[in-house]
């Protein structure tokens, strides 16, 4: 099964939460965040969540019973709550995916992780909890076969002593009985007490979880509160982003309305500068009209041809000068207007500067 997307929590931090308020006989050892899956005990094949987002999985020590439990609690619910037994295996089935199956409560858990390196230490994790399971419990069965062989020699011992001081052979055998059946009422005694401790043990450690389920209840309504009013914030903030981007883009406009208007006037002016130019080069052109009469006068021949070239002259000076005086009218016409335009172009740059004042005033309100 493709594992399930989580948000990004580094393993091994410690949180605050209805596991981390655990104290007493049972520590968390290692924290992390997963989506919890427990499969279909109908088909055994098909996983149901178990959460409806990450939560916490830690795991946990118990110093009285010498055990570890993977524990795992959304909002007031237990979802996870598998004591590690030397015999479980956990199963990596994609990058970011694991199981395990508890016989004790006959299901199978399965881990979503956001990355495969959480995947990687929550399995290093488990088989070192696992070993250390394994550990406990040789150390445990130990113990119970010294205890054993201890009361073993000392039943021994005192048949040995009855048998040499009581010479009938059924008496003997019936003080044996009956010393073995002290010895099985006195271990039946202590498993009583054992159990009743383990009772005792089991009452507090629910009492202490329904208590951190009651504060995990409260917890979550002071964050739902938070959470509504940090999203009225959020949505007030958003509200004025956008009335300010409205306002930018108004800006923006202005900006590129004012430099289409100097292009113009650039335009303008390169327009003019190829008028005085071609002016100039008119005016060359007339100086040579004298020297080509004075020619005329010695070649009579081309007196005619003179004449007319002098008429056409003329008339091209005529011409000239009309031109020069609607290049003039031209000329103060457009310094006319470029005048106009550079008063509307300062009160546009003057109302930019209050605004931009507006704007930076507006900036240190907020």
């Amino acid at each position: 099964m493709a594992a399930v997307g989580a948000p990004d929590l580094s393993p091994g931090r410690r949180e605050v939460g209805p596991t981390a308020r655990w104290v007493g006989r049972e520590q968390p050892i290692f924290t992390t965040r997963a989506h919890v899956f427990q499969i279909d005990p109908s088909t055994k094949k098909n996983w149901v969540p178990a959460s409806k987002q990450a939560v916490t999985v830690s795991y946990f020590y118990d110093v009285t019973r010498n055990s570890y439990r993977i524990i795992s609690v959304d909002g007031a619910k237990v979802i996870i709550n598998s004591t590690i037994t030397p015999n479980m295996t956990f199963t990596k089935t994609s990058q970011k995916f694991g199981q395990w199956a508890d016989s004790r409560a006959n299901t199978v858990f399965g881990l979503g992780f956001s990355s495969e390196q959480q995947l990687t230490k929550f399995a290093e994790k488990f088989q070192e909890v696992k070993e250390a399971a394994k550990l406990a419990r040789e150390k445990s069965q130990e113990k119970i076969e010294t205890s054993s062989n201890h009361s073993q020699a000392s039943s021994v011992n005192g048949t040995d002593d009855e048998k040499a001081s009581h010479a009938g052979p059924a008496d003997t055998h019936l003080k044996s009985e009956n010393d073995k059946l002290k010895i099985a009422l006195t271990q039946s005694a202590a498993n009583v007490k054992k159990w009743e401790i383990e009772l005792q043990t089991l009452r507090e450690s629910n009492a202490r979880l329904t208590t951190a389920l009651q504060e995990s209840a409260a917890s979550v309504e002071q964050w739902k509160r938070q959470f509504s009013i940090c999203r009225d914030e959020n949505d007030r903030l958003r509200n004025k982003i956008d009335e300010l981007e409205e306002q930018c883009g108004e800006i923006n406009r202005e900006k590129e309305k004012n430099s289409q208007l100097k292009r113009r006037i650039e335009e303008l002016e390169a327009e003019l500068r190829e008028k005085e130019t071609e002016l100039k080069d008119l005016r060359k052109q007339s100086e040579i009209i004298p020297q080509l009469m004075s020619e005329c006068e010695y070649v009579s021949e081309k007196l005619e041809a003179a004449e007319r070239d002098n008429q056409n002259l003329e008339d091209k000076v005529r011409s000239l000068k009309t031109d020069i005086e609607e290049s003039k009218y031209r000329q103060r016409h457009l310094k006319v207007e470029l005048k106009s335009f550079l008063e509307v172009l300062d009160g546009k740059i003057d109302d930019l500067h209050d605004f931009r004042r507006g704007l930076s005033k507006l900036g240190a309100d907020n």
